[in-house]
């Protein structure tokens, strides 16, 4: 297989791809150590929302920090595909306007019984993307 040919993606082009799946990972730090968890997410004023519970250590870790969202796709063949990574300051949504836009959004957590009402909101400070593509030999 040929070496991948790889293309810088503009903020539009990162945000539109963001736009088309619904799973991304959050980097973070948990007790000074790094961690990369899944969650569902969707884009709001094209900044990356998720839902956690109060009170967990990941919603502990990602109030108010600075963490990296990733999301990607590729064909199932592995010859070409995209990765976005966004980065930026994270909050929880207070504010009642910005809170109800957010609720409307489908945003399903992971694994917290329907409990996880809180809205995580990263103010994406870096939007960086880049797609591949290889061909087969």
């Amino acid at each position: 297989m040929g070496g991948p040919q790889l293309t810088e993606l503009s903020r539009s082009e990162c945000l539109h791809l963001l736009a088309s799946v619904s799973v991304g990972r959050v980097g973070l730090s948990i007790k000074a150590l790094p961690a990369v968890l899944p969650v569902n997410f969707a884009l709001l004023d094209g900044e990356v929302v998720f839902r956690t519970v109060e009170g967990t250590k990941f919603y502990a870790a990602t109030a108010g920090r600075v963490l990296a969202f990733e999301a990607d796709g590729y064909e199932t063949d592995g010859l070409s595909g995209w990765s976005v990574l966004v980065q930026g300051v994270s909050r929880v949504v207070t504010e009642p306007t910005e809170l109800n836009r957010a609720r409307q959004l489908t945003v399903e957590p992971w694994g917290a019984d329907g409990a996880a009402d809180r809205i995580v909101r990263i103010t994406s400070t870096l939007v960086s993307g880049r797609r591949f593509q290889r061909t087969p030999q």
